[in-house]
């Protein structure tokens, strides 16, 4: 599959690597076969992996090209700079804790192919027992904020907020249009990742996903959630390693309602990120904790509240 320019590719994989070496092997393995069902270039960016990723790259896929980057600048910007070398038509962002089967990249390109108005798509995303993890979204709102991950979801059992933004109805069987599906694999219009300028470095780990799609949106473009191909996904193995992830999340959404909400964003954001900080607190009581870890907790508190 050609886009008729000479020798430039139709897909451009970019995965981004950070320390899950088995995984990043098993995802490029799962790769290999697949050169032959399409035109694909595949890109490895490695955030500055301290457990031999790249080298493992470099030894056993020399048909991969490989940015080495010095040190982890998170995932937008990872992404980004992987990216930057891309030349296909197309861009699937695709997680190194992933497995790619036989025709699920044909079938997401000829998706775009024959569906003008979409500027994106994802396919369904399984576990390895084959059980559908559920991962699309509305875009979040301001009540979103309020009743996420907080006391007042549980004061309000009755409340449709939550149901709404996780999309409670939505079995993941079917494909349709969405706001914001699975970011493990995403496959969008390279034109369309230019000229938005990719994810928002501000995102470092959450919601940059989110808001490149409410972006794209926003732009009239339609994303689609195509639940007729799979990819077996390993949730949360890179994100998994990160010390201070609750703090980042906070410090990320706070970004992000920052930049879509305006001020009204900000405040709701970090009054929710004091809430919650009760509510950690009152656990952290309730179990003994030792002192050190209230005052940490508070600590990165502060920091969300004063970014």
């Amino acid at each position: 599959m050609t886009d008729g320019s000479g020798d430039r590719p139709t897909l451009s994989v970019v995965v981004l690597s950070w320390n899950t070496k088995g995984l990043l092997r098993a995802c490029l393995n799962s790769l290999k076969p697949l050169r032959d069902e399409q035109s694909l270039e595949v890109i490895v960016l490695d955030n500055g992996s301290s457990d031999g990723s790249a080298d493992m790259v470099a030894a056993r896929f020399p048909w991969i090209t490989l940015v080495r980057h010095e040190r982890n600048d998170g995932y937008a910007v990872g992404n980004n700079l992987g990216a930057a070398h891309a030349s296909g038509r197309y861009l699937l962002l695709l997680n190194s804790d992933t497995a790619v089967g036989p025709g699920v990249l044909p079938f997401l390109v000829n998706f775009l192919e024959t569906h003008p108005e979409h500027g994106a798509c994802a396919p369904r995303l399984v576990c390895e027992d084959g059980a559908i993890q559920r991962s699309c979204k509305t875009f979040p709102d301001l009540w979103t904020a309020v009743f996420y991950d907080t006391c007042f979801d549980k004061w309000f059992p009755g409340n449709k907020v939550i149901p709404r933004y996780m999309m409670a109805g939505f079995d993941h069987t079917t494909s349709r249009d969405v706001d914001q599906p699975p970011g493990a694999a995403f496959l969008i219009r390279k034109e369309l990742w230019d000229k938005l300028y990719g994810f928002d470095p501000a995102l470092w780990l959450f919601f940059n996903d989110v808001d490149l799609c409410k972006r794209l949106k926003g732009e009239g473009w339609k994303i689609a959630y195509v639940a007729e191909v799979a990819i077996l996904h390993h949730e949360g193995k890179s994100t998994s390693q990160i010390p201070n992830f609750g703090q980042l999340w906070h410090v990320n959404r706070l970004a992000y309602y920052r930049k879509h909400f305006g001020w009204r964003g900000s405040l709701v954001a970090k009054s929710m990120t004091v809430v919650r900080g009760v509510q950690e607190w009152r656990r952290l009581v309730r179990e003994k904790a030792p002192q050190q870890a209230k005052r940490e907790m508070w600590d990165a508190v502060r920091k969300v509240v004063a970014a």
